[in-house]
């Protein structure tokens, strides 16, 4: 970011203004999305102990799918910011469209690569002989709900780059409610077990899917988009997801490898691991909703041709990350006697987690940057940049932390190299918008 005089007052709360409209129901859509899991997992831990492993298993590996393809909806949110910018509605409806159409393809994919090989997956990722074939039965039925789980992401993309993140928090939470009710009638009363629980999540999200599409075909009509396929944008929109997807699984392989490591310092190590990853994830929904935010706004900001507005909104982004990082670091602090305690009343996990919790709670302020910025960066369609940071980073973390078994520190090492990667991350992405290279203006970059 270069330096600029101070928006005026005015402009600061405009800013202002327009960042909580947008981050506060995009929190809201993200909170959701976990209640899925958890709602199935406490229905399902009902019928006994290995349907709720099999569940395990089978949900952590439907939950790195999202993680991994949630550029569809990062990219399709960049894309489409940029022509609402320009003032082209149309235009803005058939990159959506296009995004959309590539969530279809891969949802293609998924399913004919998962479908006859799920015994296998569900026998790598370690579920016990009582367990992996209620594994095998949810991951089968609930892959028939990938398709429209990618086309959640993508038109949720394409309505936050329309900066609309009232309807993904609407259907969300009508979502929640409804799979909660599925699981429900055909679990118990419908008598299915894990499978009535499966089929429950799959209904929910076709019904979620059908509701975007409504709402994204209704809006493409509106303004004369064509909904059919076009190889071009497709294409298009695959290319603009590539450098975000090596972004995503490098930070994925930071997480696989910090687990790993925890699990290599003992039982309690990584039980108290467990217990702040969990939290971490929670903060995180908190700071992504600003960073969120940012994606509609600066890709707004550079579709219309205003390279000013956009860092001035860049900076008063950082300003909110900073600040929420704070009050959420010093929530951590004072919160964590109480933390602890819902998740165990094990003394030695509680001795060996609390100091690295100030470790996570001094972070905080880092990460607010870090999220911000990410944001910005993506709203800008600066996802090549973005991945080769990510890759560097994820290459300084992994020789920190794997001497960290051999060097000593325990837990607090580990998490301190997990700091030191968000300090990394933080570093590489303030060059990036100091250096304005990221400020491309116009309707595509």
């Amino acid at each position: 970011m270069t330096q600029t005089p101070a928006p005026p007052d005015a402009t600061r709360r405009r800013h202002d203004r327009e960042i909580v409209r947008l981050a506060l129901p995009a929190f809201g859509a993200l909170v959701a999305e976990p209640l899925f899991v958890m709602a199935d997992s406490a229905i399902v831990g009902h019928l006994g102990t290995a349907q709720l492993a099999g569940l395990g298993v089978a949900s952590a590996l439907l939950t790195t799918a999202v993680s991994v393809f949630v550029f569809l909806a990062y990219a399709t949110t960049a894309a489409v910011s940029r022509r609402v910018g320009a003032g082209d509605l149309r235009a803005a409806i058939r990159q959506g469209m296009d995004g959309i159409w590539l969530a279809l393809l891969i949802g293609a994919a998924v399913i004919a690569l998962v479908l006859p090989t799920a015994p296998g997956i569900v026998d790598v990722f370690g579920a016990s002989a009582t367990a992996a074939p209620y594994a095998t039965v949810y991951l089968r039925i609930s892959m028939l709900g990938v398709p429209a789980m990618l086309v959640v992401l993508a038109a949720t993309g394409v309505l936050r780059g329309l900066q609309d993140t009232r309807t993904p928090l609407y259907v969300a939470v009508g979502g929640f409610v409804a799979n909660a009710a599925l699981n429900v009638g055909l679990v118990y009363g419908a008598g299915l077990g894990i499978a009535g629980s499966a089929w429950g999540t799959v209904i929910a999200q076709c019904g979620m899917a059908g509701v975007y599409l409504f709402v994204v075909v209704r809006g493409a009509r509106r303004h004369g988009a064509s909904l059919r396929p076009d190889t071009a944008g497709i294409r298009a929109s695959a290319q603009a997801g590539a450098p975000l997807l090596v972004r995503t699984l490098s930070l994925r392989a930071v997480l696989m490898i910090a687990t790993a490591v925890a699990a290599r310092l003992g039982d309690a190590d990584m039980a108290a691991h467990q217990i702040i990853l969990s939290l971490w994830s929670l903060l995180s929904f908190a700071l992504d909703a600003i960073a969120i935010a940012g994606q509609s706004i600066i890709g707004r900001h550079l579709g219309a041709g205003d390279a000013g507005g956009a860092r001035d909104a860049c900076r008063r982004m950082v300003q909110w990350g900073i600040a929420a990082g704070m009050a959420l670091g010093l929530l951590v602090l004072v919160a964590r006697p109480l933390f602890l305690p819902l998740f165990t009343s094990d003394t030695a996990v509680h001795h060996t987690a609390l100091p690295a919790l100030i470790l996570v709670a001094l972070a905080q302020p880092v990460c607010g940057i870090v999220y911000v910025l990410d944001g910005v960066l993506m709203g800008a369609g600066d996802g090549p940049y973005l991945a080769w940071a990510m890759v560097g980073t994820l290459a300084v973390f992994t020789r920190v932390a794997l001497l960290v078994p051999v060097l000593g520190g325990g837990l607090t090492a580990l998490w301190a190299a997990m700091t030191l990667m968000m300090t990394v991350r933080m570093a590489t992405l303030w060059l990036r918008s100091r250096s304005g290279r990221w400020i491309v203006t116009g309707a595509t970059r």
